[in-house]
């Protein structure tokens, strides 16, 4: 996607679990885990139509016009990167991801508020197995 979703937009941010001492250790095995990391996330987001408006450090922040498509996301870049055969010093990446649904005010191709502000903290006491996601979305009116 080229244009940033607005509106209702759910966000996907990840982490790479304990990224620092990785390269503080193994700079050069790291250097390949993460282009491997970076280029399978932008796939996997680009696949469902998400838009990447943050990359910083270890991790991303995508925006997706649907949760169903944030969520997919999530679960292929899960499992792609857990049946990846990393490099022997750096070992399995763990990758935590937190998302969140809700309105963010979007500005030069970033978003503001408090919708990015929860996804962004995915819980720093979770596993990489688990991805934490709120949302702020209003109750159905949907009458039958």
């Amino acid at each position: 996607m080229t244009t940033p979703p607005s509106g209702t937009v759910t966000f996907l941010f990840t982490d790479i679990e304990g990224s620092t001492r990785l390269w503080d250790a193994h700079p050069t095995e790291m250097s390949e885990a993460q282009a491997h990391h970076d280029e399978f996330l932008r796939g996997a987001i680009a696949r469902r139509d998400g838009y990447v408006f943050s990359h910083a450090g270890d991790g991303l922040g995508a925006s997706f016009s649907s949760p169903t498509a944030a969520i997919a996301t999530a679960l292929e870049v899960q499992h792609g990167l857990a049946s990846y055969r990393w490099p022997e010093a750096v070992g399995a990446l763990r990758v935590r991801m937190g998302m969140h649904t809700g309105t963010a005010e979007e500005r030069d191709g970033d978003y503001f508020g408090t919708s990015v502000n929860r996804a962004a903290r995915p819980d720093v006491g979770s596993s990489s197995s688990t991805t934490p996601s709120t949302s702020s979305m209003p109750p159905s009116t949907s009458s039958t």
